[in-house]
């Protein structure tokens, strides 16, 4: 499956802040209304902490990634709108 425009912007965003870039996986889901990207990043041995560098101290890292993905969906009437989402496996 070829990379989408969003998808690349989501990789050049989030690679600088992981220590382990090849454990990031971003997966795509089309519903009804969104374009949902789903951010997962394996939880290994070497960078156990790289879910919390993409949450930042209080989500202030995730609400601005959120911002600045959601920010680029297009404003026509019938297009669908694009959420980005985190899976946290650290708990």
């Amino acid at each position: 499956m070829a990379e989408t425009d969003i998808e690349s912007l989501i990789r050049s965003l989030v690679i600088p802040l992981l220590k382990q870039p090849q454990a990031l996986s971003i997966t795509q889901k089309d519903d009804g209304r969104y374009h949902r990207y789903i951010i997962d990043v394996a939880p290994n041995d070497v960078a156990p902490n790289d879910v919390g560098r993409l949450i930042g101290r209080q989500g202030h890292v995730a609400a601005a990634l959120r911002t600045i993905v959601e920010g680029t969906q297009s404003r026509r009437a019938n297009s669908k709108r694009v959420r980005l989402l985190i899976n946290d496996h650290r708990h």
